[in-house]
């Protein structure tokens, strides 16, 4: 993924953000184009902020994808008088990459325990913390699925979109396709997305 960053930095901060709010309100109506220029303004940021905290470029891609379907599941919760698009999903990326870490570590703590129980130091442990983890990981395979179970068309544009940081032109380059066939395909597959991500949190 890209380390620049799409956003246009010499414009003023309000315009950005009234640009992001306007993006993010069409999104909230349905409109899959505005949330793939939502993609391209944020992805390559969201993805450096989250890359900073997992210190893992997996993690960060998984972590960018669910910001993503959260943007385009919840852009309707958006409330401009509480700040930024962009800062919300910022914050949807942090908290995500925060949470990642935590399950990273608490898998490490408890393969530990494990490795402790076999031996016979110390009891088996019980408690919240570990249904969450397992809770995530269930939603983290959800999506996962989801992904996998889209036509190969529309997967490989929102892999090439999700995990590797492309815009939809450059989508459209490396895969010597029309740019409106690359854009009805990730349309396509957010569709298809929204729907099975959507019936999860139902």
């Amino acid at each position: 993924m890209k380390p620049d960053t799409p956003i246009d930095l010499s414009a003023p901060a309000a315009e950005r953000a009234r640009v992001d709010a306007a993006l993010l309100g069409r999104a909230a109506g349905g409109d899959r184009d505005a949330l793939g220029e939502l993609y391209d303004r944020f992805s390559r940021p969201l993805f450096a902020t989250a890359l900073r905290i997992t210190g893992s470029a997996a993690e960060a891609e998984d972590v960018v994808q669910e910001v993503f379907l959260s943007l385009w599941t919840r852009a309707r919760t958006f409330e401009v008088a509480r700040g930024s698009a962009f800062a919300w999903a910022v914050t949807l990326t942090r908290h995500r990459a925060i949470d990642r870490v935590r399950q990273r570590n608490r898998r490490s703590e408890l393969l530990g325990q494990a490795t402790a129980e076999e031996a016979g130091t110390q009891p088996a442990p019980a408690g919240p913390d570990s249904a969450a983890a397992l809770l995530a990981r269930e939603h983290a395979g959800a999506v996962r699925s989801a992904v996998a179970s889209l036509p190969p068309e529309q997967r490989r544009a929102l892999e090439l979109a999700f995990f590797d940081g492309l815009t939809q032109q450059e989508i459209a380059a490396s895969l010597r396709q029309p740019l409106g066939t690359v854009k009805a395909r990730i349309r396509r597959g957010l569709i298809r997305l929204r729907e099975i991500i959507g019936g999860h949190h139902d």
